[in-house]
């Protein structure tokens, strides 16, 4: 069984390649475009990987994995591991322009708190960054 869950969840490098197809994707057609494309696409979801996508301010531009959240400002959030995580990924977007961050966040199969990370990337020409989550 864990060979099987190890193979659903997306690797590190998978997710970093998919945030440069995504950020190469919303150049060539554009933000709202791309959010849309992000949220409905089966494209843009590769065993447990989706594009996140939020605005500078925190408000959840896209989310492939749970439309409920768009439109929503999360700037201030907890996270179970106590961070605000939006607000941490902000800043690595506006000060590096990409990194990662780490944080706990539910398992989908297990629905117990798990270690994960995001890649975070900034959005050029956009004022927000878009995101994917992987789990250790």
């Amino acid at each position: 069984m864990g060979t099987a869950i190890a193979q659903e969840h997306g690797s590190a490098s998978e997710a970093q390649k998919m945030a440069r197809d995504a950020i190469a994707h919303v150049k060539a057609v554009g933000t709202e475009k791309a959010f849309q494309e992000f949220d409905e696409s089966g494209k843009w979801r590769v065993k447990d990987l989706y594009v996140f996508c939020y605005k500078f301010d925190g408000t959840c531009a896209c989310n492939g994995n749970n439309k409920a959240l768009i439109g929503r400002n999360l700037i201030d959030f907890v996270y179970p591991d106590g961070q605000k995580q939006i607000r941490n990924m902000v800043q690595v977007a506006q000060t590096k322009g990409s990194g990662w961050i780490d944080y706990q966040w539910p398992h989908p199969q297990t629905k117990k708190i798990a270690a994960k990370s995001a890649w975070v990337t900034k959005i050029p020409g956009y004022d927000g960054f878009l995101a994917l989550g992987i789990y250790k």
